[in-house]
């Protein structure tokens, strides 16, 4: 492989070139050398719903702003992409794991499997349930945080699916329903503090199969009726009050760099490991009517104002860092856990009865739920979970070939349905896992890009899917010891969790995706030694 080094004072004019070159992956310090790894701590940002399109126009745009800061003493991966469903939940356990779906067993927050029994339940009737893993296991959602009792999860287990274990009938919470360690069991293992800040309580899910990763979680509930003065509203009701309810984060992560709690009260020291997720930009994207003004990705002034929101907090961050002597010490990593399709709003189709201010008077809202097809040609469902890609599960798994000949029969005929590609059989497996064994679906349908499975008359963006504007997101790894580097080799999320472990002087493979089926690799070219 070979390098792309770049000035530091072209850095933010430097998206354009069109030499096909890669990086040359240099190896990070062993665990066993003298200094025991390269940096004391890691900020990991996911900026919701960014693309690589977005970065590149804000730093054009922005040649003085933080992303361009971070660019500059930083590795640029101008191609990287996310999990694949890229829904919120495997795009984070993508960072936290190095897993796939079909190796960690997430494939959305609202899934299903197979061998599980419903809330409630007592694990009496057969086996096969919904397994909601969103705001909907809260306590209570008039409440900011969750609700329930002081000093709880914030997570109702009446509100959890349920498993038999050792003749016990027992909720599952999410870090029991995931199947790999994470990188904060590592480095909580090693004896190393670690935090995270995100939208549900469920994603305590970070916290690994035994519990135990997490030491500290902030998890403002983004969909509580909590917004000041805003009765019945919650914080996606209009993008002003994302960027309020994100700030309360971004205050937990300053306090983190201080050395104290998410609240800046109690003095914990600066975790190892650390970080939130923005909702603004994701928000802003898809859930008014503003969103992009045309392809070529530019910003509506509402979108405009959460990539400057999240900038300017990037640059608090920055200078925090600066102030605590911290910022040699600290490895930062901006990505996201997931892009927004379309971008292009004229390529949006959605189901037929939708209603939106961008469907062109309705002519666009002439697309046919693919659960339809299947119901109306005799095929019972188990659960069809959809946004911009539509997983479906078969009350019948016998089924499942009659079913593809109902949605091939569609996409080669009047393809009311929209459908770009459908995964079943053997290709299905080889990707996502056999479905026999109980969490896979039987049947995933990637639509035409565009395409949403939604009557929303509010979102006009959708992610999970696989399409591009999907997929195609930032990510920058940046720290003073690097010389700024641009990647024109494909890498995906999932490398970045190896790369968190080698860089604090822990070993990679004591991540299970490593060793294991994913055998997940470093990014390549972050070589963070001081340099003569």
């Amino acid at each position: 492989m070979t390098i792309e080094k770049r000035p530091r004072a072209a850095v933010a004019i430097a998206f354009a070139s069109t030499l096909g070159l890669s990086l040359l992956a240099h190896s990070f310090a062993r665990a066993d050398d003298k200094d025991k790894g390269d940096v004391k701590h890691v900020l990991l940002i996911s900026v919701d719903g960014m693309h690589e399109v977005d970065l590149q126009r804000y730093v054009g745009s922005h040649p003085s702003s933080s992303l361009a800061r971070l660019l500059a003493h930083g590795v640029h991966f101008a191609d990287a992409h996310t999990s694949r469903p890229s829904d919120s939940f495997p795009g984070l356990l993508a960072f936290m794991t190095g897993g796939t779906p079909k190796t960690h067993g997430v494939f959305y927050d609202d899934s299903y499997d197979r061998t599980l029994f419903a809330p409630g339940s007592n694990c009496q009737g057969s086996p096969g349930t919904e397994t909601l893993f969103d705001e909907s296991i809260d306590y209570d959602l008039t409440k900011l945080d969750g609700g329930g009792p002081a000093g709880s999860s914030h997570i109702d287990p009446t509100h959890l699916p349920m498993r038999l274990t050792n003749g016990k009938c027992e909720p599952v919470y999410p870090h029991q329903f995931q199947r790999l360690n994470t990188i904060m069991e590592v480095i909580h293992e090693a004896g190393r503090r670690t935090a995270w800040s995100d939208k549900h309580p469920a994603y305590e899910i970070i916290s690994g199969p035994s519990g135990k990763g997490l030491d500290e979680l902030y998890a403002p509930e983004i969909n509580s009726t909590s917004v000041p003065g805003q009765p019945g509203a919650d914080w996606t009701t209009d993008p002003s009050f994302t960027r309020t309810y994100d700030q309360l984060k971004v205050t937990a992560v300053l306090n983190w760099i201080k050395g104290f709690d998410h609240t800046g009260k109690a003095k914990t020291g600066v975790p190892a490991i650390f970080g939130m997720n923005f909702q603004a930009v994701s928000v802003g994207q898809k859930v008014t009517a503003d969103g992009y003004l045309d392809a070529a990705a530019t910003p509506s002034p509402q979108l405009q104002a959460s990539l400057d929101f999240v900038d300017a907090s990037l640059g608090q961050m920055l200078d925090a860092l600066a102030d605590q002597h911290l910022a040699r010490d600290t490895l930062v990593i901006v990505g996201a856990k997931h892009g927004q399709s379309p971008i292009d709003v004229n390529k949006l189709h959605m189901l037929t009865g939708s209603t939106n201010p961008k469907l062109g008077g309705g002519a666009r809202a002439d697309v046919t739920d693919p659960a339809d097809l299947l119901t109306n040609g005799g095929v019972t469902l188990a659960q069809e979970t959809a946004d911009d890609v539509a997983l479906i599960w078969l009350k019948n798994q016998a089924d499942a070939e009659k079913a593809v000949a109902i949605l091939e029969a569609d996409r080669k005929g009047s393809n009311k349905a929209h459908i770009e590609k459908i995964y079943a059989g053997e290709d299905l497996v080889d990707r996502f896992g056999d479905p026999a064994g109980g969490r896979t679906p039987d049947i995933i349908i990637q639509p035409i890009a565009g395409t949403i499975y939604s009557k929303s008359k509010a979102k006009i963006a959708e992610h999970g899917g696989f399409a591009e504007d999907d997929t195609h997101v930032l990510l920058v790894v940046s720290n003073p010891k690097l010389a700024p580097t641009l990647v024109r080799e494909r890498v995906a999320n999932r490398q970045v969790a190896p790369t968190i472990l080698k860089a604090l002087g822990l070993e990679p493979d004591d991540l299970e995706a490593v060793r294991g089926e994913d055998h997940t690799r470093l990014l390549p070219g972050v070589r963070l030694r001081d340099r003569d």
